[in-house]
């Protein structure tokens, strides 16, 4: 992998912490290079934008785009970063779990990645209320998760996703599953407010089949999940 660049991205910005811890885990397994939207897009899934330019503007380490995640692995494809070897997403603050990989821009960014031919990981990273969140350990744990991944042959038309789970201080490194997405629906559940509807579903309350990447996260295991372009 010495020398291989890896191209990094996200949907929660270019100043966000788990970008740079995502950077701190792949600087050491190639050399990466940064193409990341200027703004949070958190839930814009695949959105491009077609009727308007998009400013680019060079900044260590990379670039900032304005415009969507799969923006980024667009102009980055075609002009900034063509001989990328995988894109990296991540790491996303919170999870992007079963149904959440089809609106995540976090997994969007790699969807459109692999759609034009480059392999791709997703990671994000699960929170659970009023625990601290170490981005620090969440980049060393990743490290070998990634080796493990980019070191395998690649199968055109799919990517992983992977979702780090959210364990307290002085916890063992957790283990890493692969397991099947989860493929029932978010709960819905809205309070009004006159005419406004506030979504406040349970998160952390969502149903789980046995095994599946919500199971396995929110049991406190690393979920890895292969994921198919169709």
């Amino acid at each position: 992998m010495d020398g291989m660049k890896l191209l990094l991205t996200n949907d929660d910005g270019f100043d966000a912490p788990g970008l740079q811890a995502l950077w701190e885990a792949a600087r050491q397994l190639g050399e990466p290079v940064v193409v990341a939207p200027a703004e949070a897009h958190s839930g814009c899934s695949h959105r491009v934008t077609t009727d308007q330019p998009i400013r680019v503007t060079a900044r260590p380490p990379g670039y900032v785009v304005e415009g969507t995640p799969a923006d980024c692995v667009r102009v980055a494809r075609h002009r900034l970063a063509p001989d990328a070897a995988w894109v990296l997403s991540g790491i996303n603050s919170g999870g992007n779990l079963g149904a959440d990989v089809y609106v995540s821009g976090t997994v969007a960014a790699v969807r459109e990645a692999v759609l034009h031919g480059w392999p791709g990981v997703a990671v994000s990273q699960y929170r659970q209320r009023g625990l601290p969140l170490d981005w620090a350990r969440s980049a060393a744990w990743l490290v070998p998760v990634l080796r493990e991944l980019l070191g395998r042959p690649w199968t055109p038309g799919t990517f992983w996703n992977v979702n780090l789970p959210h364990l307290g201080p002085g916890t063992d490194v957790p283990e890493v599953v692969e397991c099947p997405l989860d493929l029932g629906p978010l709960p819905l559940s809205f309070r009004s407010d006159g005419e406004l509807f506030h979504y406040d579903g349970d998160y952390h309350g969502r149903p789980r089949g046995p095994g599946t990447d919500v199971d396995v996260c929110f049991r406190g295991q690393i979920a890895v999940t292969l994921l198919r372009l169709f």
